[in-house]
Order: structure tokens, then sequence, then C-alpha cells
């Protein structure tokens, strides 16, 4: 889960996801939680699109039961329990409100009430299913088991490509007609990749279900691969290199600390928007080749949360995916072990785009959804989430020593990351920065979070988690990851018990066992203009006064 602050890693954010058009209802609000590079696909000129079939379009929704809620396991006193509850119609829904329960009551554990259902079908797709009548809006996420940690040496990049080349074309819809059928009909769509899957979305109208799920469907039963799709995009993803990573300030920096914390562990040791040499050797039959490897039902997940009833949408996608050829096989993941870091690493980067010196500094952690690793993220928002957090109160409001501050971890199935990134302000001196990040550091391993930092941790993550489900699109996403990574979706609904369960020498304990010096990657960022000057004053200083 991420922290709050704006971390430099965002910057690369960009780097990896497509631009959205008009939205049928607002994405998803980022929890305590990162992310993983993006990019924006910049859509290839389109060519005069042949008429699509017209899509199949599902039956309008019945009245049906209420929203979801949210609401406290049974307890011993009758306390009446907090509701997630949608503003009554006929006015359009506002954002749930959690409401708190009496001071009195004893503290409780909540859980997450969702209605979910999981089919899935003959061919292997593993189908999510999870109704919300509150808002007239559905959201369809197509997730698939394949992203930077598949990909072999030399051919970094190839999950990223794909997810532009997902936007070229099928049998039944013309190369840019994608975005097009989807913005005519009111709604949005995007495509994003990470290390460790990559997925397309498209959020619409209740009436508009039936459109989004066979485009899908033909995209991954008949995507148009071919030699003009392949060189147009990978120029795409050439420029989107130079202008998201190569000519931003902090991103180069943030991809060499990824590669420092994962030395030996390819998997992760590199970022999923690749390399230029990569791209630059890329063939086309090696990018079919890693499409035909992936791109399956068997390999799949499609998630579908909003307002439709469930056997209007199972029949659909029954109907649209049910004939799509599963893969016999799919290739093994086998990773290995990940080599232990025995000694820090240090490095000093000059960055020519940079106008402040920062700090960016990791260290591998536990997978995502392990003991330690829940502990470790309710850490970095003892440091960073939010005006009284530790490193923010300390280093930007006391002693402006800093302008931003934040410290996260990535999130990983495999081996994760944790990081704390700091832009120093203009003035202010890099030893003075890293003496109160450790001194924080040693601190919480020593004593732990305080009672009143537990409270407020724990009242700060039931808001970001809650927050972070209550779109449609950020149910269908959050379940489809659940559904692809751990097996069943279902495991949401006990997620926010297992951050509740965090005790205080819980994150004491983490901190001090992998948070320590030996076990830390670190880059000092340095201005390009600020080093020039540096080297020009000793100089200056060293020349002789005119003689009289």
């Amino acid at each position: 889960m991420r922290a709050c602050s704006i971390r430099l890693a965002t910057l690369i954010a960009l780097a990896l996801s497509l631009p959205t058009a008009s939205f049928a209802e607002n994405p998803p609000p980022k929890p305590a939680a990162k992310p993983a590079p993006k990019s924006a696909a910049t859509p290839a000129a389109t060519a005069t699109a042949k008429p699509a079939p017209k899509p199949p379009v599902v039956p309008a929704a019945k009245p049906a039961p209420k929203a979801p809620v949210v609401a406290p396991a049974a307890a011993p006193q009758a306390a009446k329990p907090a509701v997630i509850a949608p503003t009554a119609a006929p006015q359009l829904a506002k954002a749930p409100v959690v409401v708190s329960a009496p001071p009195a009551a004893p503290a409780k554990t909540l859980g997450v009430q969702l209605e979910i259902k999981r089919i899935t079908l003959e061919n292997g797709l593993r189908v999510v299913l999870a109704p919300d009548h509150v808002s007239p809006t559905i959201a369809v996420d197509v997730v698939y088991d394949v992203g930077g940690r598949n990909e072999e040496r030399g051919h970094s990049g190839f999950a990223h490509l794909f997810e532009h080349m997902m936007f070229q074309g099928s049998a039944n819809v013309a190369r840019g007609e994608h975005f097009k059928l989807v913005t005519s009909h009111g709604g949005t769509l995007n495509g994003t990749t990470s290390e460790d899957r990559t997925n397309y979305f498209e959020m619409l109208p209740q009436s508009e279900l039936g459109l989004a799920l066979w485009l899908e469907a033909d995209r991954m039963k008949s995507l148009d691969i071919t030699q003009f799709n392949f060189e147009n995009q990978r120029k795409v993803v050439q420029e989107e290199y130079r202008m998201r990573v190569a000519n931003q300030p902090y991103v180069p920096s943030e991809i060499r600390l990824q590669e420092m914390v994962f030395e030996g562990y390819w998997p992760y040791e590199h970022s999923a928007i690749g390399t230029m040499a990569d791209l630059d050797a890329a063939q086309l039959e090696w990018v079919k080749a890693f499409h035909d490897a992936y791109y399956a039902p068997n390999n799949a997940v499609v998630s579908i949360a909003g307002d439709f009833e469930e056997a209007d949408a199972m029949a659909l996608v029954t109907r649209l995916f049910g004939d799509a050829k599963a893969l016999p096989s799919l290739p093994k993941y086998e990773p290995g072990a990940m080599p232990e870091q025995t000694k820090a690493r240090d490095k000093v980067d000059v960055d020519e785009h940079a106008k402040l010196e920062a700090v960016i500094e990791a260290w591998a952690i536990p997978a995502a959804r392990e003991k330690d690793h829940y502990a470790l993220e309710l850490a970095a928002m003892l440091l960073s989430d939010g005006d009284s957090s530790r490193l923010y109160r300390s280093l930007v409001r006391e002693h402006a020593w800093c302008v931003d501050v934040s410290a996260e971890t990535s999130d990983h199935r495999g081996p994760d990351s944790f990081e704390i990134s700091a832009k120093l302000s203009s003035g202010a001196k890099l030893a003075d920065v890293e003496k109160a990040i450790d001194a924080e550091l040693s601190r919480i391993a020593q004593s732990g979070p305080t009672d009143a930092e537990m409270q407020k941790l724990k009242t700060r993550l039931e808001t970001h988690f809650l927050m972070s489900l209550q779109t449609n699109i950020g149910r269908a996403q959050k379940l489809a990851e659940f559904e692809l990574y751990w097996g069943d979706a279902t495991l949401l609904k006990g997620e926010l018990a297992r951050y509740q369960a965090v005790s205080r020498d819980d994150i004491k304990r983490a901190v001090a066992r992998y948070l320590v010096p030996a076990r830390r990657s670190r880059i000092e960022i340095k201005p390009k203009q600020v080093t020039a000057a540096a080297e020009v004053a000793p100089a200056k200083a060293t020349q002789k006064a005119p003689s009289k």
C-alpha cells in the first residue's frame, strides 16, 4: 500500500498507461497504496475504419438490492455497526461516508461486505462478478497473467509493447475503432502494464456492458498482429520512453534503484517499460511468439463490477468468450530465489533535468500479503502519510529541508521493495536529511509507533482501503488482481482485517529486521547545473589576485 505523499516513482507511472477520454464515472482515488510504472500510449494515426458489427446489448437492469456495505464483524455489544450508505434516489449517489461507532464501543475488526461470484468457463477463463446497483454504470477489467516479470533477457518491454498492440484492431474492429466505440458511447478506457500483469478496462453506462465485453473478446480471439502495426507501435513506445523516462527528472534514477534493489533477480530487476536497445532489436516473430504464449482465456481474468444482473452478464460472457481457444499449456514461472543483500549499495547520479537535489533509498522486503509486508505498509504510512506523519512533519514542516518526502511499498506479487524518497529544498544539506531519516527508522525499530499513532494509522488505513473500493473500476481491478495473484477474489473481503491485525510490535520488529543499513540501496541525485557550479567554484578560489 502506498503512502499518500507523492513519491518520485509516480513520474514513471505516466510511462505505462494509455490516456483516458471522457468518464462514465470518476476513476478510483489512489489509496495509501502505489503502482508500478505505467505508460501513456498515444494511439497511432488510424486508418479509415471498416464498419464493425453491431455489438451485443445487455438488457436493462431490474430493480435490485442496495449496494454492498462495509460493516464490523459481530460484536458482543449491540453498538450500531458502521455502514457505507448511498444517497437515496432519485439524486445521484454521493461518495460513501463511513459512520463511526460510538466512542464507548469496544474495538472491532471491519470486514468488507461485497457480493462476489466466481465462475470459470470451460476454456479456463476466470470470471468475477460484483454487482452494485448504486450507479447506472459498469466497469469491465480484463487482466492477463503476463508482465515484465515474464520477459526474457533481451526481450524487455514486450508486455508493455503489447499493451499498445492490443488497440491496433482485431477481426471485427478496425484499427483505432476500439477508442471511438467506447468514447462515442459515453465511456472511457485504458490499458496498463506492470511487472506483475497487463490489464485493459472500460467504464461505460450500464446499457453498454455488451459493447465492452464484445470488444475485449474480439481482441482476445483475433488480434491483428502485422508488420505495419508492430513497427508503428514500436516507434510510439520508443517516443514514449524518450518523453516519459529519458527526458524526465529523477525517473532514470528510479529505474536504476529498482535494478539495485533486485540485483540478480531478473523478474523485477528490470522495469516493465523495457530499454531502447531491446526495443530496437525486437523482431515481429519474437513479438508474435510472446503473444501466442500468454494471451489466451486460460491465462486471464474478466472482472465486472457495477449495475448489471448476474444472469445477463454471464450469458454475454459465455457467448462472447466461450469459443476463445485455450492454450494447451502455459509457460512455467520459475524465477528462483532472490539473492540476499549483505552490503549497502550506493550510487550518485547527475541528472540534467532535475532542479533540486534528491535522495532515494530502498530495501528488499517480503512479497505482498505476507505478515511482515502488512506491518511495513503501516510503517510507510507512519513515515509519510499526511502532514502529521513523522518524516513529513520533520523534514518539510519543521525544518523545511525538503519540499517533498514519501515512503511506500511497491506491492509486487513476489519479493517487494520499501522505498523512501526525499527531494531537498534549495540550500538544504543532504547530510541533515539522511541523518533525520536514519534517526526515525531507528526510533521505530526501537520503540515502534505510539498508541496515538497506531490509532491514527488504523483509521487512515481504513479510509484509504474503503475509498479504493468506492467506484466500479476500483472494485473490478482489485477483484481481478486478487483472483489472478492469489487465486480467489473473495479474499478481498478479509483484507482490511489483516491490516487491522497489525500490532505496534509487528511494525517495530519488521522495521528492525528489514530496514537496516546493510540491506539498503541508495542513490543520491544531483542536478547537473549544481554539479557544474561546484566544479567551477574551486577553480575560481585558487586563482591568484592580480598584482598591483
